[in-house]
């Protein structure tokens, strides 16, 4: 399982992702479900992944194959495509395609299927933020929404609808996103770190902040404390 989230502010674009991936109990891995195709100044597009390895992977290394080709053009290279909505068109139709082909490998038709977020901008074209379904359809984030979850998003989504709007700040988005996913980090163990954060401002078409945040980082912990302490002290200050 996985934890993917992201919010799209009026500052700009704030992305957080798990890496733990599950075969078993005893089985666990560490996979990168965030992917950055950048054109600085001309276009940023971000992919978070969740649902199946081999979907996943297949879809991100086939679009990659795409854009290396010179030979691809905007009805085929996210990189070429005109808007943000053709990008989202074309990554829809890719994972379709590929869930439908390693689906049709198995006898019993066991239904593999991945979700993704598409994210970013390209110059002179506004910020979009797409959810990407098995099926290829899609929905994208809006005023009164301004924020897209994949995976294991029920313990992360109350913080979010308390806290972020469009008015959001990228600072405040990042501790929303990190305080979202730490709730996620407590309460399912199919979702582990190390995470990644990508932050792109608005109309810079570039991603501004890019790390990664491993287990036992010091800024992490301190932000968990703080938000359990303030948890427990607004619980016991509520009168019955």
């Amino acid at each position: 399982m996985t934890y993917c989230v992201g919010l799209l502010l009026n500052q700009g674009i704030v992305l957080l992702s798990d890496t733990r991936t599950n075969a078993g109990l005893d089985n666990i891995a560490t996979y990168r479900k965030m992917f950055n195709f950048e054109e600085p100044g001309e276009r940023v597009i971000s992919i978070l992944t969740a649902g199946s390895l081999s979907v996943t992977q297949t879809t991100i290394a086939r679009l990659r194959e795409i854009v290396d080709d010179p030979n691809s053009d905007e009805t085929t290279s996210i990189m070429k495509a005109p808007t943000m909505l053709k990008v989202a068109d074309i990554v829809g139709a890719k994972l379709a395609e590929v869930c439908t082909t390693i689906d049709e490998r198995f006898a019993m038709g066991q239904g593999v299927s991945a979700s993704m977020i598409v994210a970013g901008q390209r110059a002179g074209g506004e910020m979009r933020m797409f959810l990407i379904y098995p099926e290829g359809n899609y929905i994208e984030a809006t005023e009164d929404t301004p924020f897209l979850q994949i995976g294991e998003h029920k313990y992360g989504k109350p913080i979010l609808d308390r806290v972020v709007t469009p008015d959001t700040s990228l600072k405040d988005g990042q501790k929303a996103v990190l305080l979202s996913m730490d709730s996620t980090l407590r309460s399912n163990l199919s979702v582990g770190m190390p995470l990644d954060l990508a932050v792109i401002g608005r109309d810079t078409c570039r991603i501004s902040e890019l790390r990664r945040i491993e287990a036992g980082d010091d800024a992490f912990r301190t932000m968990s404390e703080a938000w359990s302490t303030a948890l427990r002290d607004g619980f016991s200050q509520i009168a019955l």
